[in-house]
């Protein structure tokens, strides 16, 4: 199975120059976990909600600055015709939760790990990577 055939397609996006506060309040209207950040078409980066615990709360930012200030960059993508165990792959690799989908460099989609839970026929073939993507990644001090 292909990833334009599971991929979420009409993702929710923040500018940079988005309030962390508004980021939350999509997230929380939404009921999701993070919300690309895009300018002019390319994704910039990723605000999840982790970012806004870690680098916002836990460090008493106030939440009016922008999410750009917080925004996990250096994203890896999917392709939408990558397959879904490639996609897993990845994802393990770079023990990354979500995986944004780009097309000529535009963001056209995003997976998440419970997509590729979802795809029960694909379970065993992803369930190690899912494994991987699931193991705890120390702390950085």
């Amino acid at each position: 199975m292909k990833l334009k055939n599971i991929m979420t397609k009409d993702v929710a996006v923040v500018s940079p120059e988005t309030s962390i506060e508004e980021a939350a309040k999509i997230m929380q209207d939404l009921n999701i976990g993070s919300v690309p950040v895009v300018e002019n078409s390319k994704v910039k980066g990723i605000v999840t909600d982790r970012d806004i615990v870690i680098r916002c709360i836990a460090e008493k930012k106030n939440p009016t600055i922008q999410v750009s200030k917080i925004m996990t960059t250096g994203l890896v993508y999917g392709l939408p015709h990558m397959n879904v165990l490639e996609a897993a792959d990845l994802m393990a690799q770079h023990q990354v939760r979500r995986l944004p989908v780009v097309d000529k460099g535009k963001l056209v989609g995003i997976i998440s790990i419970g997509d590729l839970a979802l795809e029960a026929q694909f379970f065993d073939e992803t369930g190690e990577a899912l494994t991987e993507i699931s193991d705890p990644t120390p702390p950085i001090h």
